[in-house]
């Protein structure tokens, strides 16, 4: 059977633009138009019954469902809902943002509604109890993060496992044989949230697959708790020369835990974020760091429900690869 996929990619554009053509949304060139037109009746192409009437049927609103939790960080948070919005209004949608944490009930509150065309939910536990709810929906959904059993849902993310197998991998290439995860706050992981529990094994197998030595700490995010956490680590573990960590708003209490005991960076202690680009290169030094790409995973997960409104097929799981930028804080060990 033909696809809108197998039409675009006939023509040259975007599923999304098949659609426009064929739905009316949004005005299209006239060259353009001419060529989605043609492809379809090269290909014999059929839409669906009504496709036409799927924009007048439409209320012109997402909802990001993005529950405001213990242990998140606002401002890493915001940078998805923008980019979420800005993707949005390029498909001429706005925004519903839903905050309180209300679980399942609340989802099937917000889907029930009239006023949305789909949903995108962030903060995704590894047993989310909302996951049932988005099999059952009669409206699409994308989740930006992805459950132990992702079977039935359409899931984009960063590959944190890998991100934190990187992070290993670049202390080990550097001669570092004792590593520490200066992690995301206790409450992140007792919720079992994905990205976090991803990470957290990532890096433990890579430092098993490596032969180093490993250590985990979850962390606050206030400055006394970090600076304590720090000291307490490097006490117990001495020998600890690499430090990776998962958990923004640590990041500046990490670095002056470390000046305060007496341990310079990159010289002593090594250490690897995974965070914005933004962030590392404001922190002095400015550290080496995997990125966390909001703005690419929000405007993915607004083109897969647009997609899936459209009635195009969409990979089930799009894992973005971590791409992990060399800066000062880390260096080759010359013991």
């Amino acid at each position: 059977m033909v696809t809108i996929a197998d039409v675009a990619r006939h023509a040259g554009v975007a599923p999304s633009t098949v659609s426009y053509v064929l739905t009316g949304r949004r005005s299209i060139s006239p060259a353009t138009r001419a060529r989605v037109e043609a492809s379809v009746r090269a290909l014999g192409y059929h839409p669906h019954a009504g496709a036409r009437s799927l924009a007048s049927n439409r209320a012109g609103v997402l909802a990001l469902v993005l529950p405001m939790r213990e242990g998140m960080h606002v401002p890493v948070l915001m940078q998805f809902v923008v980019a979420v919005a800005n993707a949005a209004r390029g498909h001429e949608h706005d925004v519903l943002l839903v905050t309180a944490d209300q679980g399942a009930a609340g989802l099937r509150r917000v889907a029930g509604s009239a006023q949305v065309d789909g949903l995108l939910v962030m903060d995704v536990e590894m047993h989310d109890e909302r996951v049932p709810v988005l099999r059952e929906l009669d409206r699409p959904s994308v989740l930006i993060g992805y459950p132990a059993d992702a079977a039935g849902l359409t899931c984009v993310d960063l590959d944190f496992a890998e991100a934190g197998a990187r992070c290993v991998d670049h202390l080990a290439d550097l001669g570092h044989r004792y590593v520490a995860l200066v992690g995301a706050p206790r409450a992140v992981y007792q919720r079992d949230t994905g990205f976090a529990h991803r990470t957290m094994a990532g890096f433990s197998a890579a430092a098993m697959r490596r032969g180093i030595s490993s250590t985990t700490l979850p962390t606050g995010t206030d400055h006394g708790s970090v600076r304590s956490a720090v000291a307490g680590l490097l006490e117990r573990h001495p020998a600890v020369t690499g430090l990776v960590v998962h958990n923004e708003a640590a990041l500046p209490s990490v670095l002056e835990a470390l000046r305060a005991t007496g341990r310079k960076v990159p010289d002593d202690v090594a250490v690897v974020a995974i965070c914005p680009d933004e962030q590392a290169e404001r922190l002095a030094p400015r550290l080496t760091s995997v990125r966390v790409p909001a703005e690419q995973l929000g405007h993915r997960a607004v083109e897969l429900l647009m997609a899936k409104l459209a009635r195009v097929a969409v990979p089930p799981l799009t894992l973005l690869p971590p791409r992990l930028v060399e800066r000062s804080s880390t260096a080759r060990r010359c013991d």
